[in-house]
This record gives structure tokens, C-alpha cells and sequence, in this order.
């Protein structure tokens, strides 16, 4: 596994330190997991797809939010497909506008798709769905299973707003370990965080 530096001496205290701390981490992290060979996470990839099975269990009849990668994330997209045979729902989150909760949208490979918010390919359908798992992708997480996401507040707010809220999964590389995200109120911790270790 690659090893990732720590370039951090000093401990933020304040809201307006720690989301300063955290914009620096982020490009950090990114840039780290761009820098990994593709090779390499191509196959932490597949070791993350042979985890999942075990950690959802029967996905008949679930419906489970997962993502489209970008930036070097693990590439998820096969198990999509297993979901959708499998007699599950595969999922993807979409979003509707800044500071709004995400809206789920169920896909099937060779289903239409358009360019979302920062070019992602979404579901062209209108309907949606509530998952029952959300996978969800981390640039960091802590030993709190706190995320580091892209810094825009998506996922904490859509969780924020379920009546009954999914399992959720951080989905990442194990080099992408952090001591802490400096927890603020409004994070909220996956459920487990799963790596190719």
C-alpha cells in the first residue's frame, strides 16, 4: 500500500482553521490518489468489490446508492451491474442544486446519461429512490469513520434530511487514513469504512 506523508504539524481549533486545514488536506489527499498508478487502483478496486458482498449481504430487493468515479476514486462501476442482476437497485446521487440535499437515481448499464454538476454522468430518468445503502466515496476518514468529502456538504446534508437514515459505507483507499477530520457538528460518521486492505 502507498504510504501518504502527513504535512501537518500544528492542530486547528477554530471552524474558520479547521475548514482552512481541511481545503489543504483535501488537495493533499486528492493529489495523492491521482499520483497512485492506474494499474494499482484498478486492482484496489477489485479488492474493494470482492468486500462489498460480504458487508451488504443479499441485495435482492435493496436499493444502494453508489457513485460515478472521478479523480481517482475506486471504480465501482462492475459491481453496479451486479447489483442490478442480483434483483437490487444500483443508484446514483445527483445534485439538484448548491446546498440541497442529493436526489437518488436508479441506473442500469446502457441506460441514458447526461452531464451533471461538475460533468458527472447522471441519470437522464426522473425518478428516484431512497437507498436502503449508501455507498459513499471519501478523499479522507478518520479512526471516528468521519469523511473528508469534496467540501461542497452534500452527503452530510442528504443524510441530515432522511426520516430513516441508510447504512452508510465510506468507500476509499487505505492510504487515504487520516488521524482526524477535526469533526465539526455538522459531520456525520459512516457506518464502516471499507478499503482494498
Amino acid at each position: 500500500m502507498p504510504e501518504l506523508p502527513n504535512a501537518h504539524s500544528s492542530s486547528p481549533k477554530t471552524r474558520a482553521e479547521i475548514m482552512a486545514w481541511r481545503k489543504v488536506e483535501r488537495e493533499r489527499l486528492i493529489a495523492a490518489r491521482l499520483a497512485l498508478p492506474a494499474g494499482w487502483r484498478a486492482e484496489a478496486s477489485a479488492a474493494l468489490i470482492r468486500k462489498l458482498p460480504d458487508m451488504v449481504g443479499d441485495l435482492s430487493g435493496k436499493a444502494i446508492s453508489l457513485y460515478w468515479p472521478l479523480k481517482g476514486e475506486p471504480d465501482l462501476r462492475l459491481w453496479m451491474k451486479a447489483i442490478n442482476e442480483a434483483g437490487g437497485q444500483a443508484l446514483l446521487p445527483v445534485v439538484v442544486a448548491p446546498k440541497t440535499p442529493l436526489v437518488f437515481k436508479p441506473w442500469r448499464e446502457g441506460e441514458a446519461l447526461e452531464k451533471g454538476v461538475w460533468n458527472i454522468p447522471v441519470p437522464v430518468t426522473t425518478e428516484t429512490a431512497i437507498p436502503d445503502i449508501c455507498l459513499a466515496p471519501v478523499v479522507g476518514f478518520d479512526t471516528g469513520n468521519y469523511r473528508l468529502g469534496y467540501g461542497g456538504g452534500f452527503f452530510d446534508r442528504t443524510l441530515a434530511g432522511f426520516d430513516r437514515k441508510p447504512r452508510v459505507i465510506g468507500v476509499g483507499y487505505a492510504m487515504q487514513a487520516i488521524d482526524t477530520i477535526y469533526p465539526l457538528d455538522h459531520d456525520i460518521p459512516m457506518d464502516v469504512i471499507v478499503t482494498e486492505a
